[in-house]
């Protein structure tokens, strides 16, 4: 049964959201303390967070930026869950780590959605790949991981999701949309910054790595596409 764990400082909005999660099927951990919500991400293990930003004790984009710096906690997606609804909030909670983020007033039917589709791609089916090789570049799904030249790069989830669909088609053009469909799961309209904020942290990535090239090309006004190589 997935464990999702609930950070949120309201009680109504815990309670909503842990009675339709419930009624899917998941088990639901709680609690409305940025600092106590660190302790169980490492203790519990849970494997989904959805995250609130304005919290008592440690803030939302804190947790999730130490989150994503812990080898034990880097794998867990999060999606936020904020009244912070300003571009730059967005960003920046996308740019610290998160896999998702929904601004307040929400739909519960959307978030619940949302939850199913990040916990469909699951370690079990992702170990089931074998690795990738594309000229020098290594793509490793049990670890999450690509290599070069014996130096490694660590990916998270949702940026693993990315990048294998891109370099599983190279030269295939994938629109923002597509790609939130294919990745996200979102069968609805998404926000498409979601997609070049992660684009940009995987380039980072690959970007480390000893005699890297320009893996994933930008086509302007459509999308993006894995480079062919020769």
């Amino acid at each position: 049964m997935p464990k999702i764990l609930v950070v949120e400082d309201e009680k109504h909005i815990v309670e909503l959201v842990s009675y339709a999660l419930q009624k899917e099927g998941y088990e639901v951990l709680a609690t409305r303390d940025g600092d106590r919500a660190l302790e169980m991400v490492r203790t519990k293990q849970p494997d989904l967070v959805i995250l609130d930003i304005m919290l008592p004790g440690t803030d939302g984009l804190t947790v999730c930026r130490l989150m994503r710096q812990d080898d034990q906690t880097q794998d867990i997606p999060v999606i936020i869950l904020s009244a912070r609804s300003q571009e730059l909030d967005r960003v920046l909670g996308l740019e610290l780590g998160a896999d998702d983020y929904i601004t307040k007033p929400f739909s519960v039917r959307e978030l619940v959605a949302r939850v199913k589709a990040r916990l469909r791609r699951s370690p079990t089916v992702r170990g089931h790949r074998r690795p990738l090789r594309l000229g020098e570049l290594m793509i490793n799904p049990d670890r999450l991981t690509v290599e070069t030249a014996g130096r490694r790069e660590q990916l998270t989830r949702t940026e693993f999701e990315l990048l294998w669909l891109l370099a599983a088609n190279p030269g295939k053009v994938f629109t923002r949309d597509l790609l939130l469909e294919q990745v996200w799961g979102y069968h609805f309209g998404g926000d498409s910054r979601t997609v070049d904020v992660h684009i940009r942290h995987i380039r980072q990535k690959l970007g480390r790595l000893p005699g890297s090239l320009q893996y994933i090309e930008t086509v302007r006004g459509v999308g993006y596409r894995f480079r062919e190589m020769s």
